[in-house]
């Protein structure tokens, strides 16, 4: 790459690769039938299979590419607490006083402990810990909005919340950037890769089939008698489960009318020198903002690199679009990284849904769960053993992401050709908003 942010060893894939990298070399052959068919192997069709399998559940898993090449295994690895539960892709967050976002925060809230609990149980070695998080308030008033809703955030979904204010900020981060902002004790972060290694190992022990290189076809039949075309032969179910997120295709077109696929895109430097990588973030948290153009970022496990992703294209575009803008944002908020170099810069979709909230249920007949708006790791593992449960038979009740509608719009049939628009005009509000701070 001829821009200066990039270093000479420079990679166009995703970091966290250089520790585990799906592959599929010998793909598992598609068996002829089954009682659960799962369309997806990422976070959600493996915790899926996990769950069906230890409730006596047989069950295939069906992945497009290798399992896990999605965006399980390109995200920043933040893992909410249910914070960012209802918060859209303009910046505005879900009424926290209405009785259904109480319902809905303290599932985000169960997510949180799904996930930490299936780590520990399986004994999952993706370096997880309760690091927290800290939101940056772009202006005073998001500043303000933010505490309107610390005391329902810490009722429902026990986040341990608190706001520190702009002459405190450097308790988080060596940087003025922000006008204070939102500390959430109750998030983590994990080596996003590595997790849904884990979640494959495990299912694959338990000898369910992973079946990669097999994306499903033409989907026939009904409840009880399905039938899935893929590539390397037919499988025929009871039951399907879609869990595709932000890659959710023609096959399942009125799935698709209803969930937004947005690029999300992340960097990460070369290693910093350590006096220098200590005194960014103390405390270790995941760093996020309240912009509408988002930015997220964190230390590196082995707190040696920065990780900073965020929307700097809404749509596909390579690294040499893309690393030098994100580059960008990370100086602004850190300038004694002007001179550090790039070393990764990768991409992968994240699932908008028109009401910015995930959403589970049934839909002719097929069981789905989609639209991690860009908070899956630990929504998707929940939903995906929900799920489980629910075709078991055994869940005590319905999630409150299964309930009310999963709205589509007339305007919308899944080709999301306005996202450039809109990421322009949010550029210009984020812009204008600062401007008159």
């Amino acid at each position: 790459m001829a821009n200066p942010v990039f270093h000479p060893d420079f990679k166009p894939a995703p970091y966290w690769w250089e520790a585990w990298k799906p592959t599929d070399e010998q793909p598992t052959d598609v068996p002829a039938e089954t009682r659960v068919a799962i369309i997806g192997g990422g976070y959600a069709g493996l915790a899926t299979a996990l769950e069906l399998n230890k409730l006596g559940v047989e069950c295939v898993v069906l992945e497009a590419t290798a399992p896990g090449e999605g965006a399980s295994s390109r995200n920043g690895g933040g893992v909410s607490g249910g914070v960012n539960i209802g918060k859209s892709i303009t910046g505005s967050s879900l009424d926290a006083d209405s009785p259904r976002a109480h319902a809905l925060l303290g599932d985000g809230s169960d997510a949180f402990a799904t996930i930490e609990r299936l780590i520990a149980e399986e004994g999952i070695d993706c370096h997880w810990r309760r690091s927290g998080r800290f939101v940056g308030a772009w202006t005073p008033k998001h500043y303000a909005n933010q505490a309107k809703r610390i005391d329902r955030l810490n009722e429902s979904a026990q986040s341990g919340a608190y706001m520190l204010p702009r002459e405190r900020l450097r308790e988080e981060m060596a940087s003025d950037f922000y006008y204070g902002g939102m500390v959430v004790e109750r998030s983590g972060q994990l080596h996003p890769a590595l997790y849904v290694k884990g979640l494959l190992d495990r299912v694959r022990a338990r000898g369910v089939p992973v079946c990669g290189y097999a994306p499903a076809g033409r989907i026939s039949g009904a409840q009880g008698a399905w039938r899935i075309e893929t590539g390397r032969g037919e499988l025929r179910a009871a039951e399907v489960v879609i869990a595709t997120n932000g890659y959710t295709g023609d096959v399942t077109p009125k799935l698709k009318r209803r969930v937004i696929p947005a690029s999300s895109h992340i960097i990460a430097t070369e290693e910093i020198p350590e006096d220098l990588a200590t005194s960014l973030i103390p405390k270790g948290r995941t760093l996020a903002d309240t912009r509408r153009i988002l930015s997220y970022y964190r230390m590196s496990p082995d707190g040696r690199r920065v990780i900073y992703g965020g929307r700097a294209r809404f749509t596909a575009a390579g690294p040499e679009v893309c690393a030098p803008i994100l580059h960008r944002f990370m100086v602004e908020r850190f300038p004694q990284l002007r001179d550090i170099k790039v070393t990764h810069a990768w991409s992968g979709n994240v699932a908008f849904t028109l009401d910015a909230l995930p959403h589970a249920g049934r839909m002719d007949g097929m069981h789905y769960l989609l639209g991690c708006n860009g908070s899956g790791v630990a929504m998707m593992t929940y939903l995906g053993t929900q799920t489980a449960r629910r075709i078991a038979g055994v869940a005590n009740r319905a999630s409150a992401f299964e309930e009310g509608e999963f709205p589509e719009h007339a305007l919308y049939n899944g080709n999301p050709w306005f996202l450039p628009v809109i990421g322009t005009w949010y550029q210009i509000r984020d812009r204008v908003d600062r401007m008159l701070a």
